[in-house]
């Protein structure tokens, strides 16, 4: 797999996924959407961890700045 995340958009995916799951324990998200919340927190994580996004690959995205 080839790196398509830059490091901004990494960095925002995975403060996006500490507030999801920050929502979750707190108590404020529950319920069918508090799992899907941290569904979304986990494959963001992943996600960040492999700099890889399928999605991206779908709609022609790269965010990262090495070609």
């Amino acid at each position: 797999m080839k790196k398509n995340m830059g490091n901004a958009d990494r960095a925002i995916r995975l403060v996006i996924a500490a507030v999801l799951v920050g929502l979750f324990f707190t108590g404020i998200i529950e319920g069918t959407l508090g799992v899907v919340a941290l569904v979304v927190a986990g494959i963001f994580t992943l996600t960040t961890l492999v700099g890889f996004c399928p999605l991206y690959t779908i709609f022609g995205l790269n965010s990262c700045s090495k070609s």
